[in-house]
């Protein structure tokens, strides 16, 4: 029967000890003290070293391996710490069983005898242990130690399998392989697994050699060539053939040309010394020659020539664009004065013998008679869709100027605008100065758009640092952060688009013209379409101009019926559509040209998905009709007021903002004050109010729809009807003054298209009706009114307006009241 024994277990973390070697140690942990204490009182002062699963501080039965060996301890010392010990490896030993007594682990466990080798005298097992032998030794010399001491350890073993735990104990290998090791207890098995690790070993150590040396011999190959460049350029020097020297030359005479102010050219002069001093290799001059090339690729002085034939101009903005007259206006206006400044300059070359010196300035080659005029800066403000940005390069083509775009839409960094400064790594010119430096001219038409989307961060504000491009009294000389010396923009004839006009901040809004562009009209659309929109698409599609033919009636239907917009982007989607159908259909063989009336329009585009407001049939009480903006263009909107049983409430729905809701209460108590002159029985303010705006899914603010509402209310609460052919707009205070309103062309425009004719508005916004189309001011009837009594009086039925009250029992048109302001 195999005899057993029971020692007290130290336990390694990432190591495990072999028979035949000492492992010094240091014991901290409190199981492993007493362990070790219960070892030393034991007669034996044996121990039973197991390696752990885990390197963890806790350990537990599970987290041992099962074979491990026993171990004698020497040179003990016990310090603060714990235990500092010498183990000394004896036999394998295999635990049976593993528990805790007394705080510390024991096991109980039997000798793991060794199988020895059959035949040890074998050719095979001897070409193996001499194979071990030899690749040990080359492994230990190639990890530096001393050949002779290799060989010395290397001769002390005589058996093999004690031979192989010494190799195993030093080479380098994972806890888990080295414990495998320990386990194999067949001997010959155990010097083939050894002689793998110490194989594997050395390949590592010869490729890290390789890695080494190729690393080396790139090094050496750099100081070499390093060294080889030093004694070229001497001898270029010598030649006077330096390429170095011939590209700052040539970098000089780039610099030298420039049109500099005096300013500038010292600072350029001075960073030209200074790449001149350091030479090619420091790490600046790379800096430093990166911005005097971007200097000198800067356009300080080349402008192109104005073309400033008016009647040109003229034609190609109407070419180009419908309608837009105001934007067209500015731009011939600019041209007209740049005509009679040359024309003044021309006359006084002609009569001047020579202008007295401290008028001229030989550096920007200006005079008081030949600087060029500053250009105007723009803000074109309209809904998406008609023509801010494609009017800028119209701009360009018709004063003869280069164009360049950069888009704002999400700047968040200020140095998007002023660049960064040349300390930083990877620094660059602002968007400005690169879209100077690309364009190449000094005057181009420089489009910025989509200001009213810059954003704000942590890294600065965009549209501040635009406070200095935008502002004709500074741009002469702005300064961007990369170059550091000022830059004329003054010459720069900037354009600038937004949506809303309310986030464009005061103080930038400030420095420019508004030109604000209003929604087209669905005759403006018609003729947009058949100009432009249709022959782009015909020609985009691959069709001739007589394979597909829109009568004025399938344009009105596409216009009214697909889309829903101010501009025509959406329209010119619905025509490419249709393009795309009538060109599959001669692709196929169908036809050979498609005629679209508004049927066929049906038929190829589906049903309309456009259903936009109409005016109601019939005239209803507490119902009135109001007109409303959206940046999309003008629409109608109904204002429905019902009352009930209850306790005198006012209730509002339909997603109102906070202003809305206020015009609301104003018009509420309005009705309250002045209820006997509107006929208006006391009783009725016992009872609740429902107030109500479809579409209640769409969230609606504003104070332009107070008379709209006042006008629901009374009509509700007094009983009589509100005409259903009539729209207004006005805000409302509480003594029943109406204050102007924005938006007007667009909400009439809105009107219109619902089919409503007769408008009220206030009167200071009556000017606003010279800004209608043509064919519209020929049909609309407005009425300007200055107070709620008008208002009701044109909108309730038999209610009229005179002396300053409200009267019943009369149609104000048969009266004389409320006289239309159109049609004249």
């Amino acid at each position: 029967m195999t005899e057993t024994h029971t020692f007290p277990v130290l336990p390694l973390r990432d190591s495990v000890l072999f028979p035949g070697l000492a492992m010094p140690i240091g014991a901290g942990r409190p199981s492993t003290l007493k362990a070790i204490e219960a070892a030393l009182a034991s007669p034996s002062k044996r121990i039973f070293v197991l390696a752990q699963r885990q390197n963890l501080d806790q350990v537990t039965t599970d987290g041992l391996y099962a074979i491990g060996t026993v171990a004698t301890m020497s040179q003990v010392q016990r310090g603060l710490a714990g235990f500092q010990l010498v183990l000394h490896g004896e036999q394998r030993a295999a635990a049976l069983r593993l528990f805790e007594h007394d705080g510390f682990l024991q096991a109980v466990l039997v000798d793991a005898e060794e199988v020895p080798v059959e035949h040890p005298g074998e050719p095979a097992f001897v070409a193996l242990v001499r194979e071990l032998r030899e690749r040990s030794a080359e492994l230990g010399k190639r990890s530096g130690l001393p050949e002779e001491a290799v060989q010395r350890v290397i001769a002390g073993f005589e058996e093999a399998g004690q031979f192989a735990d010494f190799v195993a104990a030093y080479v380098e290998t994972a806890t888990a392989e080295r414990q495998a090791l320990l386990e194999t207890l067949d001997v010959e098995a155990r010097v083939r697994r050894v002689l793998v690790l110490v194989q594997r070993q050395l390949s590592v150590l010869e490729a890290q050699e390789e890695i080494r040396s190729k690393v080396r011999e790139e090094l050496g190959g750099r100081q070499r060539e390093a060294y080889l460049r030093e004694q070229l350029k001497a001898i270029q020097k010598e030649l006077g053939e330096s390429d170095e020297a011939s590209d700052a030359d040539e970098l000089k005479s780039k610099l030298d040309a420039l049109d500099l102010p005096e300013t500038t050219r010292k600072e350029i002069d001075r960073e030209h010394t200074r790449l001149r001093r350091i030479g090619r290799e420091s790490m600046e001059s790379q800096v430093i020659r990166t911005f005097l090339e971007t200097v000198a690729e800067l356009p300080w002085g080349k402008r192109s020539d104005d073309i400033l034939d008016l009647a040109r101009a003229a034609r190609i903005l109407d070419e180009d664009h419908y309608g837009l007259s105001e934007v067209k206006d500015r731009v011939l206006e600019f041209l007209a004065v740049r005509q009679l400044r040359d024309r003044a300059k021309s006359g006084a070359e002609a009569t001047a013998v020579e202008p007295p010196a401290e008028k001229k300035d030989a550096r920007s080659g200006k005079d008081p008679h030949g600087r060029p005029g500053k250009g105007p800066i723009l803000l074109l403000v309209g809904p998406p869709g008609v023509g801010k940005t494609s009017i800028a390069r119209s701009i360009a083509r018709a004063m003869g100027r280069e164009y360049v775009r950069i888009s704002l839409g999400g700047a968040r960094d200020e140095a998007d605008i002023r660049g960064h400064r040349r300390t930083y790594v990877g620094a660059m010119p602002g968007r400005i100065i690169q879209g100077m430096r690309q364009v190449g001219t000094k005057n181009p038409v420089f489009l910025l758009d989509e200001i009213d989307k810059l954003g704000v961060s942590f890294q600065g504000d965009p549209a501040s640092a635009l406070l200095e491009v935008l502002d004709p009294a500074q741009n002469d000389s702005f300064t961007d952060h990369y170059l550091g010396v000022p830059f004329d923009l003054s010459e720069v004839l900037f354009v600038t688009t937004a949506n809303y006009i309310q986030n464009i901040p005061a103080p930038l809004l400030d420095r420019m013209e508004t030109v604000e562009f209003a929604g087209y009209t669905e005759l403006e659309k018609r003729a947009i379409a058949r100009q432009y929109l249709v022959p782009r698409q015909l020609e985009e599609n691959g069709l001739k101009g007589e394979e597909l033919s829109l009568t004025d009636e399938s344009l009105s239907e596409i216009i009214n019926g697909y889309t829903r917009e101010a501009g025509v982007r959406q329209l010119e989607r619905e025509l490419g559509k249709l393009a795309r159908k009538a060109a599959r259909k001669i692709a196929l063989g169908e036809t050979s040209a498609v005629a679209a009336g508004p049927a066929e329009v049906r038929d190829l585009l589906g049903r309309p998905r456009v259903h936009p407001e109409r005016a109601a049939k019939a005239d209803q009480v507490g119902v009135a009709t109001g007109m409303f903006y959206t940046p999309v263009g003008g629409d109608i909107l109904f204002v429905e007021a019902s009352t009930m049983r209850g306790k005198g409430d006012l209730v509002l729905t339909g997603q109102l903002g906070d202003v809305m809701k206020e015009s609301a209460r104003a018009a509420w108590s309005y009705a309250r004050a002045h209820a006997a002159a509107l006929g208006i029985d006391e009783e009725s303010f016992e009872r609740d109010v429902h107030v109500h705006v479809p579409a209640g899914a769409i969230p609606k603010d504003g104070p332009s729809a107070g008379v709209t509402m006042a006008t629901a209310l009374v009509s509700a609460l007094s009983g009589r009807p509100a005409r259903f052919d009539l729209a207004m707009t006005g805000e409302i205070t509480l003594t029943g003054r109406v204050l102007p309103i924005g938006g007007l062309k667009e909400k009439v425009l809105g009107a219109v298209r619902a089919g409503i004719t007769e408008i009220v508005l206030p009167r200071e916004n009556e000017a606003d009706l010279q800004d209608l189309p043509e064919e519209v001011r020929a049909k609309v009837i407005a009425y300007p009114v200055s107070e709620l009594g008008e208002v009701l009086a044109i909108a309730l039925r038999g209610a009229s307006f005179r002396e300053g009250r409200l009267l019943f029992g009369e149609d104000p048109r048969e009266s004389g009241e409320g006289k239309p302001a159109f049609p004249h």
